[in-house]
């Protein structure tokens, strides 16, 4: 089997194939806005996931700039399991604040609709796994810093929110649809090509 030595586009490519998926689903279905926003929400949680998965995995990694309590850290397990538990409770509050919007705000998801957004979850899902094997195997070369890995996940997400935001303003035309798309996904493809450059490069000890 051959070794995995750098990004060869495919995480990339599989995010960016289901935005597409995404939009075109949205189109035929006629959905809101609001509605749109509920697969983008579960990639959010699946960035998430990847990103305490990846924190955890780490075997060699920095503190510097790290603080808890206004003190700094020691590079021990222990720091890897709070930090990697103090960020799940964070993420995880940020997002049930948009679930709360999501429910109160948007439409209600008929069978259909709910199956069509569990088939763009698997799709996004398999693209972030991709890029997340991809990160795995390039963290074994480089001494990461685990505040950076923990502060990247919202880097990643804040513009896609503040997409669906833009996009819940601009009404519920088609053209809407894909205003708020080509935004996100714009996002997506910018700050994926940011984390990978940038976490590929070679750390300082």
């Amino acid at each position: 089997m051959k070794a995995i030595s750098r990004d060869d586009g495919t995480g990339l490519a599989g995010i960016l194939g289901a935005n597409a998926l995404t939009l075109a689903l949205a189109l035929w279905q006629g959905w809101s806005v609001a509605l749109l926003a509920w697969p983008f929400w579960l990639q959010s949680l699946l960035i998430g996931w990847y990103a305490r998965q990846r924190m955890l995995a780490l075997k060699d990694f920095s503190v510097e700039g790290l603080k808890v309590n206004g003190r700094a850290v020691e590079a021990t397990p222990e720091t890897l399991r709070s930090t990697a538990n103090f960020f799940l409770v964070h993420y995880g509050f940020f997002h049930l604040g948009y679930l709360v919007f999501l429910v109160a705000e948007g439409d209600r998801l008929a069978p259909l609709d709910m199956a069509l957004v569990a088939g763009t979850t698997v799709a996004f899902w398999l693209g972030h796994r991709r890029s997340h094997e991809l990160n795995l195997e390039a963290d074994t070369r480089s001494r990461r810093n685990l505040g950076s890995l923990m502060f990247l996940p919202y880097v990643r997400v804040v513009p896609m929110h503040l997409a669906i935001l833009l996009g819940a303003a601009s009404g519920d035309s088609a053209w809407a649809l894909v205003f708020f798309t080509a935004l996100k996904t714009a996002a997506d493809a910018a700050l994926h090509a940011v984390e990978h450059r940038w976490l590929r490069a070679p750390a300082k000890s």
